[in-house]
Formats: structure tokens, sequence, C-alpha cells
């Protein structure tokens, strides 16, 4: 397993990682860096432990509301893909209406 050296919030961390999976760590480390940035500097919580527990609970809660919804869209999606196979229209209009309804909670697909 390969050790990555990363910062968040300005201070060092050594992490494993492992092989083929650097840049996935790498956008991880940004995720938490920036949530944890963006709790501290709205200034009302101090303490780094909190800060991060804040921080992990608000990207969990992002990933549960995304899965919520990415499911909501398979399980709509099916019955209609299944009347409409092979119709290459119908299934780019059901893509881009799934990806209409995942980018409508803040414009971000992750």
């Amino acid at each position: 397993m390969k050790q990555v050296e990363v910062q968040i919030m300005g201070q060092s961390y050594l992490l494993g990682c492992p092989e083929g999976g650097e840049a996935q760590l790498r956008d991880a480390v940004e995720r938490v860096d920036s949530a944890m940035c963006k709790i501290r500097d709205a200034g009302k919580v101090k303490a780094r432990d909190r800060i991060a527990v804040l921080a992990s609970l608000n990207l969990a809660f992002d990933l549960v509301q995304r899965e919520a919804a990415a499911d909501a869209a398979s399980s709509a999606a099916v019955p209609a893909a299944a009347d409409a196979a092979g119709d290459d229209d119908a299934q780019a209009a059901q893509l881009i209406q799934r990806l209409d309804h995942a980018l409508a909670g803040d414009g971000h697909l992750l």
C-alpha cells in the first residue's frame, strides 16, 4: 500500500492509499478540507475535532441524499426503459431527465 502525504486545514497527514487510488484519495481529501475550512471560516466552531465531526456529517448527509435521489431515479426509469427498448430518442430523453433530477439539488453530480 502506497503512503500519500496530504494537508487538511493546514495539518499534514500521512495516509495509506491502494495502488491506482491516489487521484480518488486526493479528491476525497480536497472535499474534506473544503468542508472543514468552510465550517472554520464561518467562525462559530473553533475546535478542530468538532469541525471534523460537523464536516463528516455534512458530507455523509449529502451522500445519503444523492443515493436516495439516484435510487428514486433508477426505479422510476426501469419501467420506462423497458417500454422504450430500441428507441434511442426515448432513452436519451430519460437520461437527460435523470441528469436534470440529479443536478436539481446543488448543481453538482458529485
